[in-house]
């Protein structure tokens, strides 16, 4: 059975050709390819290699985690499937307006009330 490894900290000039032979010291590499900017086409730093067996992909992870290729300290470890059923992006899946230091964020975790200022419930602000 494969075993695809997520390879991250990639440098800019690593090529899917050179991904792979890096990686075929430890076993068959079915498939190697750094993922790069569609519009721009530069690497975007991260790829994945698909090894035949199991056990190619653990030697992999054991000899070349946190250790150097090409230059730069990368990490290997298992990749793990997409979630299925949705897009990445788009307004409400990556938080959108009100989470994460959205629009709203300050004011829910106390933000300007802490401070003795208090808001109408139309939106303004009033003095105290």
């Amino acid at each position: 059975m494969s075993s695809k490894l997520f390879i991250g900290g990639l440098s800019w000039n690593t090529s899917d050709e050179s991904l792979r032979h890096g990686f075929s010291h430890f076993g068959e590499v079915q498939d190697a390819i750094v993922i790069r900017d569609r519009e721009t086409g530069r690497s975007r730093g991260f790829g994945f290699v698909t090894f035949a067996d199991d056990a190619s992909a653990q030697n992999a992870i054991d000899h070349l985690h946190e250790k150097e290729f090409e230059g730069r300290t990368i990490k290997v470890d298992r990749a793990s499937e997409r979630a299925a059923g949705g897009s990445r992006g788009g307004f409400q899946s990556r938080g959108g307006f009100q989470s994460r230091g959205g629009y709203n964020s300050g004011f829910q975790q106390g933000g300007y009330q802490q401070q003795g200022q208090q808001g109408r419930s139309d939106g303004d602000w009033g003095r105290n």
